[in-house]
């Protein structure tokens, strides 16, 4: 019975990585493969690399990918192995593999939308139809995604305002332990609008330079995807690469 199990997640992951593949080729996107040993990482914070030999093995093809943007590529996208320093749990494995697309001239409520067109695509293509069930439940993937932004989510779901878990440094623990489990139980969730000092690469929002254009989607409490309106400004960039190798020590 295991091993039947097992050939039939292998077969179901087959198709799904085909249905990725053809939506993105329906959309005129190219596929590329970037390197998995480089020798330069972006500084973040909460992500630490593999050293392998006199370089890193990737946590994400982010970089590599944005030098094809730069050169030229407008709409490229990569199903790729990564890998993180001590990710080890029941969410997370220290080698997975990570879908990663990008667009020029998108912005990241676009994104949205073409992260949900995506999901249905795929849900269709593996005739799961408009809902998926998960554990005891059932995400229906046909109604209205929710919107909700971060200080939302805060002020609905959690003991501590936005600001205070700021500045008391709870942020992540928060997220963790009192929102997180209250997103996309019904349909899926997409978090918005992230305080400018969790969102690096992320573009902040004209007017409101507290927060970033950047978004997450949930399902039954579960992250699935990162998205953002990418920063394109090289001054404000390497301000927050500095700030950032400064929290790192």
């Amino acid at each position: 019975m295991r091993l039947a199990g097992r050939k039939q997640n292998l077969w179901l992951r087959a198709r799904m990585i085909q249905s990725i593949r053809a939506f993105f080729m329906e959309r005129e996107y190219l596929e590329v493969e970037t390197p998995q040993l480089i020798s330069v990482l972006a500084p973040e914070v909460h992500i630490e690399a593999i050293r392998a030999g006199s370089g890193y093995l990737h946590t994400s093809p982010e970089l590599c990918m944005k030098r094809l943007l730069a050169s030229g590529f407008p709409k490229i996208f990569q199903i790729s192995r990564c890998f993180r320093e001590g990710e080890r749990g029941d969410l997370h494995l220290p080698e997975f593999s990570l879908l990663e697309w990008y667009r020029t001239g998108i912005e990241y409520r676009a994104l949205m939308n073409e992260c949900e067109a995506l999901i249905r695509f795929v849900s269709q293509r593996l005739d799961m139809g408009w809902k998926i069930h998960y554990r005891s439940g059932e995400i229906d993937l046909k109604k209205p995604w929710e919107r909700i932004s971060v200080k939302e989510a805060f002020g609905k779901y959690a003991s501590i305002s936005l600001d205070k878990a700021l500045e008391e440094g709870c942020f992540d623990r928060v997220m963790v332990e009192e929102i997180e489990p209250n997103l996309g139980t019904m349909r899926p969730t997409f978090l918005y609008d992230y305080p400018a000092s969790m969102a690096a690469l992320a573009r902040l929002k004209p007017g409101n330079r507290a927060l970033a254009e950047r978004f997450e989607i949930y399902i039954a409490g579960l992250e699935l995807a990162n998205g953002f309106s990418e920063l394109n400004d090289p001054v404000e960039q390497r301000t927050r690469f500095e700030r950032e190798l400064q929290i790192r020590g």
